[in-house]
This record gives structure tokens, C-alpha cells and sequence, in this order.
């Protein structure tokens, strides 16, 4: 089993028409790559806190209809985030994020994680909104030091860091307990480290997202592998990032002890992340769309 931590929100996807009209999608970097692997046939649970009102309970539905096991879903009264996102020509998307007193931020540590879970995936608004930040945290040592392959996707919100140079600081405290990092090129320039740097901290591999330019992995052996992207009529980026997240997991979990595929990883990869695109809204594909 995998298991995805981190929040689950609702994003208001901004309409062409009519003009200013929002339209409520389930979202959050986490809750995408969670449903991301159960539409691709993974055992995958996922570990959050969501809240008890209408729009939680329509979170866990949409991955309950993907399979994803709740059973380390915590609960509370507290209202459910909202993001905003706003896109830009190209379809990529920039975030504004309604957090005061939601349901997701006061996540608790849980018991040890079942022996049968093999790898644990962390990353976005769940590693900087406290005090469930520090809970995610702990996880995330606790659960690499018994041996679990750890996925960090950073995903940067600049929205949300109120300081960077501790979040920076904070991001570096990571890297030991990851087993392979995940971002994107604008995230890598943000954090503005070196992905050597990052390598010799702790990762066995480090993945860089570059949009129209596909994806890259560098490892701490040396090696270096790229996937072009695939040409589509894009309707926007939403979740395909976390596609991405759900692609590499699904495979690599797979090929525990044994030498990892890289490009076909990344292709793989490329291929789920470029039907997320076709789509309005993080809607990642099914495994039998992959399939050929």
C-alpha cells in the first residue's frame, strides 16, 4: 500500500462564462495524487484530517469512487480550505488560499503506519500550515527511519510562506528522511539550491518537472534521464503535478530492490500528466487510458 498525506481542499476554478463564475472542484496537492492512484489501480490510502461539513464529505466521496482506503482520514467540525486559483493564458495556475481555522491545518500524528505499506508521498499546504505541519513532519521521519520510500513534492505556495528563509531552512531539514524529491523547475528556483546539494542531503533521486519541456531525474549515482512532454491542447495544469507524484510512485514502489527503469518511469509519467491537462480541473487518468 501507498499512502498519501496532506490536505484535501476545494478549489474554486475560475469560468470563462459568465464572467467571474467559480466552479467548485476537489483539489489539493495531496487529495489529487491520492485519487491519481487509485484511478491508476494502486493500493493507495490517504491520511489527512477533513472536515465533517458538506464539502469534506464530498472529498472522501470522490476518493471513496476511486478506491483509495479512508480508514487514516481523521475528522472535524472545522470548515474545509478553499483555493483560488487563477490561470494564466497558458494554463498554468497561481493560488490564493482561504486556511484561518480549517479543518486540515490541526492534522495529529497517527500510530505507526500498517506493515504493509511500502512507500508514503508529502508535500504542498500540509507542510506549512501548523500545527499539522510539525505532525507531517514527524511522519515523515518516523515512517523513513523504519524504511519506507519517502516521495517530497515541495510544491511551493508563496501565498502561504510567510518566511521564505525558514521555510528554506525547514525544506533542507527534510532532505534526509527523503528517498526521492519531486518539483517543479519554478519551485527548484524558488528554493534556490543546487540539485547536487540536494542529492548529497539525502534523496536517491530528485525529479524535475518542466512543463512544455517534459521531465528530468537526477540521481546521486549520476545519472541523468529525460521524458519530453506530449503535445496537447492544454485546458489548463491543474493536478498535473500531482499526477505526476501518483505516475512515480505507482511505478517505483513496484520495483522495490530492483534497478528502476527511469525512462520508462518518466515517460510514464509524462503520459498520465498530459491527460491531466486536456482536462479542466486535476482529473488524472485511469489506468486503462494509459494502457497501449
Amino acid at each position: 500500500m501507498i499512502v498519501v498525506g496532506g490536505e484535501a481542499l476545494i478549489d474554486l476554478v475560475p469560468l470563462a462564462q459568465p464572467p467571474g463564475a467559480l466552479l467548485p472542484r476537489p483539489g489539493g496537492g495531496p487529495y489529487n495524487t491520492a485519487l491519481a492512484l487509485g484511478r491508476l489501480g494502486a493500493e493507495v490510502a490517504f491520511c489527512s484530517r477533513v472536515s465533517t461539513d458538506g464539502l469534506g464529505e464530498s472529498l472522501l466521496s470522490g476518493l471513496r469512487a476511486a478506491g483509495v482506503d479512508l480508514s487514516l482520514v481523521q475528522r472535524g467540525p472545522e470548515p474545509t480550505t478553499l483555493a483560488v486559483p487563477s490561470l494564466a493564458p497558458d494554463g498554468s495556475a497561481a493560488y490564493g488560499f482561504y486556511v484561518e481555522g480549517t479543518a486540515d491545518r490541526l492534522f495529529t500524528l497517527p500510530p505507526a503506519l500498517p506493515d504493509g505499506v511500502r512507500a508514503l508521498a508529502l508535500g504542498t499546504c500540509s507542510l506549512l500550515l501548523e500545527p499539522g505541519a510539525s505532525a507531517y513532519e514527524a511522519l515523515l521521519r518516523r515512517e523513513s527511519q523504519r524504511g519506507l520510500l519517502t516521495l517530497l513534492d515541495p510544491n511551493i505556495r508563496p501565498a502561504l510562506i510567510a518566511d521564505p528563509a525558514l521555510y528554506r531552512a525547514r525544506f533542507l531539514g527534510w532532505l534526509p528522511y527523503v528517498s526521492v524529491l519531486k518539483l517543479s523547475e519554478e519551485d527548484a528556483a524558488w528554493l534556490g539550491g543546487r540539485v547536487s546539494d540536494w542529492l548529497a542531503a539525502g534523496p536517491s533521486a530528485v525529479v524535475l518537472t518542466r512543463g512544455a519541456g517534459g521531465l528530468t531525474v537526477l540521481t546521486r549515482e549520476g545519472a541523468e534521464h529525460s521524458a519530453p512532454s506530449h503535445r496537447i491542447s492544454v485546458v489548463d495544469t491543474i493536478g498535473a503535478g500531482d499526477t505526476v507524484n501518483a505516475a512515480l510512485l505507482h511505478r517505483l514502489s513496484g520495483m522495490a530492490g530492483q534497478p528502476v527503469d527511469w525512462p520508462g518511469v518518466l515517460a510514464y509519467a509524462a503520459h498520465a500528466a498530459a491527460l491531466t491537462c486536456t482536462r479542466a480541473g486535476a482529473e488524472p487518468p485511469y489506468a486503462a487510458e494509459l494502457s497501449g
